[in-house]
């Protein structure tokens, strides 16, 4: 124990001393036995986190989260023996590790899905504290580690995927360089060995030669700066494998034309002596404009800063050189983690303000602050909640969301069969506002049945625009595709009846003053537009191909052809906008000084008729002369006794005169065909007569004959 005592304490009070050896003491006892040669230990963890600077909470969670101390000790014994904030953490670290195994581990090449929900659990996780990523990047970094040791799997080709997806861009999000850089290079080893070894040998081939030039541009750099009385510190700059790969790949240029392979960093006291050195470097070295770049004064977003420039030293060998101060240096190398241990609670700290949504600035004031997590989670994730589901998957939902927001998020289907839900083990309304890492369970009954209730605003049962479109949708679903359906139909069986096989859907549409045929379609089926509309539309505006014979005029006695409610010899006309015609369901509209204007009943000026202007429509109906037509068609069924019998009755309680019938011959004696000319008063009778006579049981088919 006293080793790594030594290893992991630097300083503190006697209480957290105690707590530290405690914790080590645990894992001694509990972790020693086991034999899992790719499962970090948290010792090792502890190590990397103690080199980040992180505060004895932190550590103490990430001794203490090790996962094979789950089934020895509880988090509320955690809680009790190493205060609540540091149980809080290793709660969230248990859900990682939890992902981790149930997720990553079955899968070698994880889904884009898979990778973003690993990433926004981890979010979740810093919604809660910043602090749980921290410590989950140095056990991935460790498990690496772990992983260099054997030859390269598929278990290898996983763990990279998830470092090249999630944790190194994690790590470069926060700042941390010290980590990233590692994480980067072991994972480009597992992914691409032989690329790897390549551009390692490369260097190490250089390696002398660029040791003896540093060592001897930086004697260069140290005496002019001392001769000028500014305090540095120059070292030569590591240099990261994966990093020179994609400048190789970057720039279309081979490793020997990198400019960077030779660099060296100078630390000074403030941001003047930056400048300041910059212009004394560049006043004695020619310098690559393009390679030139102030993160000073434009700092990254992860808040990083420095100035880098590449020179033409000695020998007119390319050398890159970085400058910054203190201050950037353990911003850059450390993160987010320097600021818990250089941190003082009242400074504020500039740097902090260029962080992804301010997250730096938040993290300069005391982490144990409650005012502090809400600050994080108003600036951070002002506009998201992060939920999850039963088996532990986390989902993302615009603030404010419920239940029902949840569901549809899950699957559509879930969300249409939602009936109710559970958050954290207890029923709630529908209309519960979700906060942050609550576990949403949704109730689902067999059948899909949304309320349109939902879509009440007043009511709050949805928040997202996205759920109220699958809402309306789904409503919508119900009715068009089935009327849509029935629409099609209705068309099919008018356009075989009257024997119109060039029929144009599209034409009909327009006839009708929809906008497309499937919106025709679709009223059509629903009974906004009836078959009996249709199919006065049809024959009336196919008069040269459905031909009828006039017979004769019928004497009604009236003089005029149409009748104002009860009224004759008033002054009418057909209005031009539909056209009515003899046998139409028609209205009259009184105009100013053109008498009445009469309308089919379904016209759309009728029907969009402004209210004010509605007093003005009055009843008529058809009167006058009326003549008699005849018109052929042919009519087949299965010959069995009684088809003629049942055919001339439909025509006779239609009061239909038939006018001839002839029989033709076929092939199949089983089958009959017959050529009825019929006498009817107006085109309306056509349709319906030819319907009435399809319901017959032994007729198989009717329509006119062309």
């Amino acid at each position: 124990m006293d080793a790594w005592i030594q290893h992991l304490w630097t300083s503190g009070s006697e209480q957290e001393l105690e707590r530290l050896q405690h914790a080590i003491g645990l894992l001694l006892e509990f972790t020693a036995d086991t034999q899992e040669s790719f499962q970090p230990r948290s010792l090792e963890v502890g190590q990397i986190l103690r080199q980040l600077g992180t505060d004895h909470t932190t550590l103490l969670a990430a001794l203490l989260s090790d996962p094979r101390l789950i089934p020895h000790i509880e988090l509320e014994e955690i809680a009790e023996d190493f205060g609540q904030p540091v149980a809080a953490l290793c709660e969230n670290m248990r859900v990682l590790h939890m992902f981790r195994e149930n997720t990553w581990k079955t899968s070698p090449h994880p889904s884009e899905k898979q990778q973003a929900d690993l990433l926004r659990r981890m979010l979740l996780a810093m919604v809660k504290d910043v602090r749980v990523v921290l410590i989950k990047l140095a056990w991935h970094l460790q498990y690496l580690r772990l992983l260099s040791r054997e030859p390269i799997t598929q278990r290898h080709q996983c763990a990279a995927n998830q470092t090249m997806e999630v944790y190194a861009p994690l790590a470069n999000w926060l700042g941390i360089s010290h980590i990233k850089w590692e994480l980067e290079d072991l994972a480009f080893r597992f992914l691409q060995p032989e690329t790897y070894r390549e551009i390692a040998k490369a260097l190490a081939n250089t390696r002398l030669e660029r040791e003896n030039y540093i060592r001897e541009f930086i004697e260069i750099i140290q005496g002019m700066l001392d001769e000028s009385g500014i305090k540095a510190k120059i070292y030569g700059r590591p240099k990261h494998i994966y990093s020179i790969w994609r400048k190789m790949q970057r720039k279309g240029v081979t490793i020997n034309q990198l400019y960077d392979l030779r660099a060296i960093r100078i630390i000074v006291d403030n941001v003047e002596t930056c400048y300041e050195v910059l212009g004394m470097v560049h006043e004695r070295w020619g310098h690559i404009p393009e390679e030139w770049d102030d993160y000073i004064s434009n700092r990254k977003p992860n808040g990083y800063q420095s100035i880098h420039t590449v020179v033409i030293g000695p020998r007119d060998r390319h050398v890159e050189i970085q400058i910054r101060n203190q201050a950037m240096h353990k911003f850059a190398e450390l993160g987010v983690a320097a600021h818990w241990r250089y941190k003082d609670g009242t400074r504020n700290d500039r740097t902090l303000e260029h962080v992804v949504a301010n997250m730096r600035r938040l993290l300069d004031r005391n982490p144990e602050d409650d005012e502090l997590l809400e600050d994080f989670r108003t600036e951070l994730f002002g506009n998201r909640v992060f939920v999850l589901t039963p088996k532990g998957r986390v989902v993302s939902l615009t603030k404010g969301a419920t239940p029902i927001d949840f569901a549809y998020a899950i699957h559509t289907d879930i969300g249409h069969r939602c009936q109710g839900a559970k958050v954290n083990g207890a029923i709630v309304p529908l209309n519960y506002e979700l906060h942050n890492g609550e576990q949403v369970e949704i109730l689902t009954g067999k059948e899909a049945r949304p309320r349109m209730n939902w879509l009440s605003e007043s009511l709050g049962y949805i928040k997202s625009n996205r759920t109220r479109q699958k809402i309306n949708h789904w409503f919508r679903q119900q009715d068009h595709d089935k009327n849509y359906n029935e629409g099609q139909s209705i068309v099919e069986h008018e356009k075989h009846m009257l024997n119109l096989p060039d029929l144009n859907v599209a034409d009909l549409a327009r006839v009708f003053n929809r906008q497309n045929e499937r919106d025709f379609l679709i009223a059509l089926g629903r009974g906004d537009i009836s078959p009996k509309q249709l199919a006065d539309t049809l024959i009336r505006s196919r008069t040269q191909e459905i031909r009828f014979r006039k017979l004769k005029k019928k004497d009604t006695g009236h003089r005029s052809s149409i009748v104002v409610r009860g009224v004759e010899d008033l002054y009418t006309q057909c209005a031009q906008c539909c056209q009515p015609v003899y046998g139409d369901s028609i209205i009259g509209f009184i105009t100013h000084g053109r008498g009445i204007s009469v309308h089919r009943s379904d016209c759309p000026n009728i029907l969009h008729l402004p209210k004010e202007q509605a007093n003005r429509l009055i009843e008529v109906s058809w009167g006058g002369n009326v003549a008699d037509y005849a018109v052929d068609i042919l009519v087949s069924g299965y010959n069995k006794p009684g088809l003629l019998r049942d055919i001339a009755d439909v025509l006779a309680r239609g009061r239909i005169n038939v006018l001839s019938i002839n029989t033709r011959p076929t092939v199949d004696s089983d089958f009959a065909l017959l050529d009825i000319a019929i006498q009817i008063e107006d085109t309306t009778q056509l349709s319906d007569v030819l319907e009435r006579l399809m319901q017959l049981p032994k007729v198989t088919d009717a329509q006119r004959r062309v």
